[in-house]
Order: C-alpha cells, then sequence, then structure tokens
C-alpha cells in the first residue's frame, strides 16, 4: 500500500498474515479478527483499492486483500439454501443490501460492498469488490474479486470484470465514475477505464493491451482508458516469422467533453463514421 496511506484494518491481520499456514477454522480469536475486518470491506468503511484523487494513481490496501484470503483459511464449509437453491460455501451471501435494487438471479458475497442506488440484474459480484452508488451491473455481468466500479456506471450484459487476490501487489481493475462498458466487453489484470469513457461491446482490455489514438497514431497507455473518449477493440499488425498477424489493441475513436452525456444515438453515430456497426 502507499507509504502515506493508512489502512483502517487493524494491524492485527499483518501478524495473523505472517503465521498464515497455522490458521484453521479452530482458531476462534483469529477468526473473530478476520471477519471483523472483512465486515469493514463489506459495509464501504474500508476498501481493497481507490483512485488517490491529488496523484490520480491507484492505492492498493495489501491489508485488506490479507484479510480476504485469510477468510478462506478461517471459516469452514457451511451450507446453506436459498429458495430451492442449495449452497456449499466457505464465504456467505451478502446480506446488507440497504437502498440496493437486487433482481432475482443476482448473486453477491459478503465481503463485497453495493452502495445504495446500485442496481443488480441477475448478475454476480465477488468478495472484496466495490461498486458505488448509481451503478447498474446489468444480466449475465461479473465483477471479479476487488474490482472497483465508480459512479453512475453501466457494466452493460455479459461484461466480465476481472478480479484479483494474489500476487499480494496485484492492481485490482479499476472504473471511474459514468463510464460505460458495453456488452460482452472484458476488463481484466489490473486495467483501468477512466471518468465518463465508453468502451464499446465486446472490447478485451488488460493491462498489457495498448491503447492507440486513431487520430495520432499515438499509443496512450498499455492497459488504461483515458477519461471521457470512445473506445473499441480493434488489432493492428505485427511480423512474425510465420507472416503478419493482428495483435489486440484498444482504439480511441473520438474526445467527450467532459461531463457530455452518454446519448446512444451519438454513440451509434460515431461508430458509424468508423464503419463500425451499431
Amino acid at each position: 500500500m502507499s507509504q502515506s496511506y493508512e489502512s483502517p484494518l487493524p494491524v492485527a491481520i499483518d501478524e495473523l498474515w505472517e503465521r498464515r499456514a497455522e490458521l484453521s477454522p479452530d482458531d476462534t480469536e483469529a477468526r473473530g479478527a478476520i471477519v471483523g475486518a472483512v465486515d469493514l470491506l463489506d459495509t464501504g468503511k474500508a476498501r481493497v483499492a481507490f483512485v488517490d484523487p491529488a496523484s490520480g494513481g491507484v492505492v492498493v490496501d495489501e491489508r485488506a486483500k490479507r484479510a480476504i484470503l485469510l477468510s478462506f483459511r478461517v471459516l469452514g464449509m457451511v451450507r446453506s439454501q436459498v429458495g430451492d437453491f442449495h449452497h456449499n460455501d466457505r464465504i456467505p451471501l451478502k446480506t446488507s443490501l440497504e437502498g440496493v435494487r437486487v433482481v432475482p438471479g443476482a448473486i453477491a458475497r459478503w465481503g463485497s460492498y453495493l452502495a445504495p442506488g446500485v442496481v443488480l440484474m441477475p448478475s454476480y459480484t465477488n468478495i472484496g469488490a466495490y461498486v458505488d452508488s448509481g451503478t447498474m451491473v446489468d444480466t449475465w455481468a461479473t465483477v471479479g474479486s476487488c474490482a472497483q466500479i465508480g459512479r453512475n456506471v453501466h457494466l452493460s450484459g455479459g461484461v466480465g470484470i476481472g478480479g484479483v487476490l494474489e500476487p499480494p501487489n496485484a492492481v485490482p481493475v479499476i472504473v471511474e465514475d459514468e463510464a460505460l462498458i458495453g456488452s460482452r466487453s472484458m476488463i481484466v489484470e489490473g486495467a483501468r477505464v477512466g471518468t465518463g469513457a465508453v468502451v464499446g461491446a465486446g472490447t478485451i482490455l488488460s493491462a498489457s493491451i495498448p491503447v492507440i489514438d486513431v487520430t495520432t497514431g499515438e499509443e496512450i497507455s498499455r492497459g488504461h482508458v483515458p477519461d471521457w473518449c470512445v473506445a473499441v477493440g480493434g488489432t493492428r499488425p505485427k511480423e512474425f516469422p510465420g507472416g503478419t498477424f493482428g495483435l489486440p489493441c484498444v482504439l480511441v475513436l473520438k474526445r467527450l467533453e467532459p461531463g457530455q452525456r452518454h446519448d446512444k444515438a451519438e454513440l451509434n453515430d460515431v461508430l458509424r463514421q468508423h464503419g463500425l456497426n451499431a
């Protein structure tokens, strides 16, 4: 974690991490400390990562990830039932859902935070994830472990937001406020989508994939779609001994005005101008 960041989780988590190989569900004192730490994640009083408004960088609370990993050591397998559905797992389902709309078929695990105003269609949200207010997790979308989703985000149908718990220093996926992620897109391996960005359907973005401005041909970044732009998946040619092949990239088609609303008709026009289907 950042040297200037003081984790709200107890230092005891670090001590337990050092002797994690010895822990089991029989260690009641350790289990109490670990459950208390994950409860802070569940209620949003702590989080695995966030964007530092001063530097614009991502701050990761390693202690929070350790608490999650430790929970798998000290929680035993428990059978549970929701309606006709039977479960057998170490991590229970989330129960604190005040102000959250949860459509039947949606699953959220304990240790994930869902802010008031979140809408979960039939979808899956894993432990350690943080989903801020006004965001919709649409049908069959997944929010992976420790992923951080901002305010008023739309994760469209079938979107896959990757998770990360190990290695300990790995940065989670970050989707910032007001972003729109198109259907069946995959945002994985610590990739980041900036504020107000629109990511077209079927785009694959990982930490190593180049993001290119089509106007200049400049490679803007690796794995980071900038704020307020329209981006889609693409390929760029690369020579190999066996021939020329297309490697994946993400193309920035247009820069948006900060605060510009995501008008579907306007976005479709942007795609058509570049020979893409709406």
